[in-house]
């Protein structure tokens, strides 16, 4: 894969910005931090790179706290053919033999996979894989505790060719243990206890647990989550590639994108990663007491991933009453609603903007006659550059209202480029993590909740 990086600056505000970029020969994705500018200078951003190094080199080196859990970082480039094969096949499989395949996991054992098919496959794809019938809906359970959602998804697959994918390591999360007792009891009610073993994958631990236990009694096919690979950071391991293969994606071009941004990262000048420069100059804004960053994306489709990336950075940084606190939000749609807060609100907040340069739609402005709702101007102009138009506008505005704010610009959605962007956050988060002093691989205040509600519901110890 011919792969291209370069790094320049301009003038912005009197004050000298940078590019990053990364991406396939002659088009690129690039990390524009000019509208940081204004709290931010290039005085700052160098002052903080050899932390950034430090931080890198302590990853690459894994002498970094959590280092038991770097399995995914060289993951694109070492991800054996064969593995990818299987889940090729057992996909292939779901694809020609199910109408449905309902995905079983929390947190990170099903955030990446809905980001990636929500992204490149939209929000609408389940009901025109139903309505058309020649590709294959994909719900994801186990990740709430409602009763009404469970119910309405049992309704939903009843009658239907139905996979289904669990995903945990141990087996025993309480919410997808949950979600895995009743639909296997549905699908086997449905089509027997032999058919019903046909149906269900296993994505667990690969010697232990009481799932990979299930998993071996009932002759399940199983897949296996790598041992130093933590869920947050799994979406490139069979816990998100099997469901986005049955999805239709292409997760070898995937991660071929992820594999760019690898070879990118480990650049001997952290200044032509995007990554790198994305964690240092959203550290040296928190360092300018901006708390809040701002995920934001002009398409819905973008939802979960935006859902994703608040799981990854909450979760590795927030510890020790440190870190950036994560958000995300769907403009335009949120510009009505939390876009005053942003505007005008306390001025903690910083900004990353995703902008997809091109769509893969072209949908124009049509003309009307009369021209009573004030839109001639716009007539002929695709929706897709109004689109871009309004984060440009935005992006200025919020710049002038006080918040500094970055813009990943993606050429177009597609695997490659969102298998770049899912490494580049990753690689990201973990600098960032080291740089605040923090082990950016545990999630120790996670079981807090877990213990009060086992001793709400009477959950009687175990035996040793």
């Amino acid at each position: 894969m011919k792969f291209l990086v370069s790094f320049f600056a301009f003038l912005v505000l009197a004050s000298s910005c940078a590019f990053a970029d990364g991406g396939r020969a002659g088009s690129k994705v690039s990390l524009d931090w000019s509208n940081a500018c204004i709290t931010v200078s290039d005085k700052d951003i160098e002052g903080i790179m050899p932390e950034v190094e430090a931080a890198r080199r302590l990853m690459e080196e894994g002498k970094c706290q959590g280092s038991d859990y770097l399995g995914w970082i060289d993951l694109p480039e070492t991800i054996p053919d064969s593995l990818v094969d299987d889940i090729e096949s057992v996909a292939e499989t779901i694809r020609s033999e199910g109408d449905v395949l309902v995905v079983i996991g929390i947190g990170g054992s099903y955030l990446g996979a809905r980001a990636a098919i929500s992204a490149l496959k939209g929000q609408f794809a389940n009901e025109l894989a139903l309505r058309d019938g020649n590709d294959v809906a994909v719900y994801f359970s186990g990740c709430d505790m409602s009763s009404d959602s469970l119910a309405s998804l049992l309704r939903l697959i009843k009658g239907r060719r139905v996979f289904v994918n669990v995903i945990s390591k141990s087996g025993t999360t309480t919410e997808p243990a949950i979600a895995l007792r009743i639909l296997y009891d549905a699908v086997k009610a449905e089509v027997g206890e032999e058919n019903a073993r046909k149906r269900f994958i296993a994505t667990t631990d690969g010697k232990k647990g009481a799932l990979r236990e299930l998993a071996v009694k009932e002759g399940w096919k199983t897949f296996v989550v790598p041992d130093d690979v933590g869920g947050r950071f799994s979406v490139l391991t069979p816990v998100g590639l099997l469901p986005m293969a049955a999805a239709g994606i292409d997760v070898r071009e995937m991660l071929e994108g992820a594999k760019a941004a690898r070879i990118e990262a480990k650049s001997d000048d952290p200044r032509m990663s995007a990554a790198c420069m994305y964690a240092a100059v959203r550290n040296a804004l928190h360092r300018k007491g901006k708390k809040i960053e701002i995920l934001a994306d002009f398409d819905p489709n973008l939802h979960y991933f935006g859902e994703w990336w608040k799981q990854l950075y909450g979760e590795s940084e927030g510890k020790e009453n440190k870190g950036i606190y994560p958000d995300s939000l769907d403009y335009s749609t949120d510009l009505h609603s939390m876009g005053q807060y942003v505007q005008q609100g306390e001025r903690i907040l910083m900004e990353t903007f995703l902008d997809v340069e091109n769509s893969g739609s072209r949908i124009e402005v049509p003309d009307w006659p009369g021209d009573l709702d004030g839109l001639e101007y716009l007539e002929g102009k695709t929706l897709h550059h109004v689109c871009r138009t309004a984060l440009r506008g935005t992006a200025e505005a919020h710049r002038e209202g006080g918040v500094p704010n970055m813009e990943f610009r993606i050429p177009e959605m597609n695997e490659y480029y969102l298998g770049y962007m899912f490494y580049t956050f990753e690689y990201a988060c973990g600098v960032s993590g080291c740089m605040l002093g923090v082990n950016p691989f545990n999630q120790p205040g996670v079981e807090a909740y877990k213990s009060n509600m086992f001793r709400l519901l009477g959950k009687p110890a175990r035996k040793k």
